[in-house]
């Protein structure tokens, strides 16, 4: 997100033992109160395969595995592709 945005919405990560959570943060509309986290998508670890997963959120907010991307070692590549890919699981 480009800094000039920041007032405006955030993107950071909540991290666990296991998995790093990908959140929106946004000011709330009426400049009253707390500010809005919105899970975006999930990056989780398997120990026994030394991979990290991307998990997308459905509108329950559970999140599923998320098939169109391959588990990998390279956490940056998940990344990428969650930024650039366009679907619409993450920024729709």
């Amino acid at each position: 997100m480009p800094e000039h945005l920041w007032h405006e919405l955030k993107v950071e990560a909540d991290v666990a033992d296991r998995h790093v959570t990908i959140v929106e943060v946004r000011p709330p509309w009426d400049g009253v109160g707390e500010h809005t986290r919105f899970p975006i998508a999930r990056l989780r670890y398997t120990r026994t395969t030394g991979l990290w997963a991307i998990y997308w959120r459905d509108r329950n907010l559970k999140f599923h595995e998320y098939k169109r991307k391959a588990p990998s070692r390279d956490v940056q590549s998940l990344l990428d592709h969650i930024e650039h890919s366009g679907d619409p699981l993450f920024w729709g």
